[in-house]
């Protein structure tokens, strides 16, 4: 199927074209007829698997470059997929004059203040910033056509159902509401079935990223070793760009410290990280000028960089889920890629519970 023939104009189908974009993925195909149609939408759909523009292509058939107040709103729990969501939606304008503004925490409110004099149809924002101008008087959402939940699991994981609850107050009684979610447990279903009329549910699953198309490898070390083993192994691989994921903060912290003094071209990105530095750290490892991105799960949450060659878990996560989300950074869109666990004694249940998951013995690297 053609974007064509979903209902994507030719200029939209142009600017994906020139980004590399030919063909719609499934929930691209499942969903953009009806979203254009106007029909109230749960999809299940993970990060990898092109939700971001399964709603905002046919958010920008919708909208009214003329219009004088805010058409749609897309709410995203955190400042990362904020960012990354107007990054997509700023390409996707391309030169029309369509009023595009981002709102999250840590940003000078100031500058979303005197933007909002001027004509904004779409928003992307995190709720408590949202609810600042609420409160403040500063948006109106009561002209709004389409709004959107993005990540509605993480939205209510992240303790934020009483601010959802507080903005769809302030909507108008007949709008389109959109609500995409990597999980559609029953508390996801509650919220989406509260605020939407009838909605269709559409489930796409992410493809297998355990095996197909990533290289596995484990190296068995002791805490007390790991560091040199993890500097060796990067010596040997040398890899284009990768992600080391630590448990911690503060052990993500006194890696990058180390790693900076032996030379590694690398940066640290976790949520004590203030926040306009962390978008410059982003901007930089998307344009590949770090070489190594140390993180965190929580600050590296929703995030979809392409590139991206290996993935180097320094630390076991404490859930396989969190295994299986890690290496699926890596091996996108038919490319290879290659992943290595760093584990010591202590953790051979966890890697126990791993292999037992994904039905595979990971191979043991020796350095």
């Amino acid at each position: 199927m053609t974007f064509k023939e979903l209902g994507i104009s030719e200029d939209i189908s142009k600017i994906l074209r020139n980004n590399g974009i030919k063909t719609p993925t499934e929930i691209q195909e499942k969903s953009i007829k009806d979203i254009l149609n106007g029909k109230d939408i749960i999809a299940e759909a993970q990060t990898g698997t092109g939700k971001t523009l399964a709603f905002l292509l046919p958010v920008f058939e919708n909208i009214n470059p003329t219009s004088k107040t805010i058409e749609c709103l897309i709410i995203t729990p955190t400042r990362e997929l904020a960012i990354q969501i107007t990054e997509e939606a700023e390409k996707l304008k391309a030169g029309k004059d369509i009023g595009i503004l981002s709102m999250y925490g840590g940003k000078d409110i100031g500058s979303q203040l005197n933007k909002l004099k001027g004509n904004i149809q779409l928003i992307i924002a995190t709720p408590g910033r949202l609810i600042d101008h609420i409160k403040r008087k500063t948006v109106d959402l009561k002209k709004l056509k389409t709004i959107i939940i993005d990540e509605a699991d993480q939205m209510l994981l992240m303790g934020f159902r009483n601010e959802i609850d507080t903005i769809m107050k302030e909507r108008p009684k007949k709008v389109q509401t959109l609500c995409f979610s990597a999980t559609m447990d029953s508390a996801v279903k509650k919220l989406a079935y509260r605020y939407m009329k009838e909605p269709l549910v559409i489930s796409v699953k992410k493809e297998e990223v355990t095996l197909e198309n990533i290289r596995q490898e484990v190296v068995e070390t002791t805490d007390r070793l790991k560091r040199e083993a993890l500097f060796t192994v990067l010596d040997e691989d040398n890899p284009f760009m990768a992600i080391i994921f630590c448990r911690t903060k503060r052990r993500a912290d006194e890696l990058e410290v180390v790693m900076h003094r032996r030379g590694y071209n690398c940066k640290v990105i976790h949520s004590d990280i203030p926040q306009n530095k962390r978008e410059r750290i982003m901007k930089s490892f998307r344009n590949a000028d770090i070489q190594y991105l140390i993180a965190t799960d929580v600050a590296s949450r929703g995030l979809d960089i392409s590139g991206v060659d290996n993935i180097y878990n320094y630390d076991i996560p404490e859930k396989v889920e969190t295994y299986i989300h890690r290496i699926g950074r890596t091996g996108r869109a038919g490319e290879k890629g290659y992943t290595c666990l760093f584990i010591d004694p202590n953790d051979s249940k966890i890697l126990a519970d791993i292999e037992n998951k994904i039905k595979f013995s990971i191979p043991r690297r020796s350095i």
